[in-house]
């Protein structure tokens, strides 16, 4: 006889047990996944443990349900009962082993992360009624789990660099995800030496001489004023974001070599050159990485599991009592 024969028979014979010579149900069979069934009492129970906050439940798949929906339609109750016993047949088949070492190096990642002693989550658990040995299973399991679905799920997701700056591109909805870093040199001259208008005129002089032909760094060593003033007028390198406004605008459109018209800030009067201009990632995106790539991840985790857990309930024999 076939499997399937034997867990009908066996769906029977324990959905009606005879007390004396009174048939009457005691216990009512919902569901059977592989060799495992799901009552009527299981249905219950889980739910009261949903209703208590402080109940020993591993929320590895209540994640990717609708909550609301579990404590209020028993269909969606049920369809997560199924999931559940579908990955504790697959814990078993993969031969999963979890120590004890494991588990307590658990317990005391969870003990540190709440700020609380060993003893402490003892008396937290009796007081609740859970055995401390109810509790190591409880970790266990969710251990088991947790391995497993990392193998089948977590470690096939990988998120590109091309689709990070791709959100951040819809998200922001500019196009510019990608910028440039400048070296800059620069040639300043100071309105405290001798007022605006001489500041000025002699930052004409100096862009008449550039336009002449004139050596750059030769005439900055001349005539910068920059009290920091370094060979060839180097000033620095700036990403977008980390210039002054009017010299990120007299440079984003230069080559490299060329040099600006007078650029007025309120250090001074500026002949800005572009030393070096380097391709580099929007400092905005980069900022933003990785909490966007932790929500890709999540997205992707949440298609990843249920097309994992639907490709289980294919592969299994899943029989409902209607």
């Amino acid at each position: 006889m076939s499997l399937r024969f034997h867990i009908f028979i066996l769906s029977i014979a324990l959905s009606f047990i005879t007390l004396n010579t009174h048939a009457r149900i005691v216990e009512r069979i919902v569901a059977i996944v592989n060799s495992e069934i799901i009552t009527q009492t299981d249905m219950s129970s889980y739910l009261e443990k949903l209703k208590n906050s402080n109940s020993l439940l591993d929320r590895t798949l209540i994640q990717i349900s609708d909550l609301e929906q579990i404590k209020k339609n028993k269909e969606a109750l049920l369809n997560h009962l199924i999931n559940e016993k579908l990955v504790e047949s697959k814990v078993k088949k993969s031969g999963i082993s979890v120590t004890i070492e494991m588990i307590e190096s658990e317990i005391r990642r969870i003990t540190n992360e709440k700020g609380i002693t060993r003893a402490q989550l003892k008396q937290a658990l009796k007081a609740q009624g859970v055995d401390f040995a109810e509790y190591q299973d409880f970790v266990k399991q969710g251990l088991e789990r947790h391995t497993l679905i990392s193998k089948e799920v977590a470690s096939k997701i990988k998120i590109s660099g091309d689709e990070i700056a791709s959100f951040y591109i819809q998200k922001t909805k500019n196009p510019n995800s990608l910028v440039f870093e400048y070296q800059l040199a620069h040639i300043l001259f100071l309105p405290k030496n001798g007022g605006e208008s001489e500041a000025k005129q002699r930052a004409e002089l100096v862009l008449k001489k550039l336009n002449d032909g004139g050596d750059f760094s030769g005439l900055a060593s001349q005539h910068s004023e920059d009290p920091n003033f370094s060979n060839g007028g180097l000033l620095g390198s700036f990403k977008k974001g980390e210039m002054l406004p009017e010299m990120e605008a007299a440079v984003k459109d230069l080559k490299i070599g060329s040099y600006s018209k007078i650029v007025k800030t309120r250090a001074g009067y500026h002949i800005l050159r572009v030393m070096k201009k380097t391709l580099v990632e929007d400092p905005n995106l980069l900022a933003q990485k990785n909490e966007i790539q932790q929500l890709l991840f999540a997205k992707a985790f949440d298609r990843g599991i249920r097309s994992w857990l639907k490709q289980l309930r294919q592969e299994a024999y899943v029989h409902i009592n209607r």
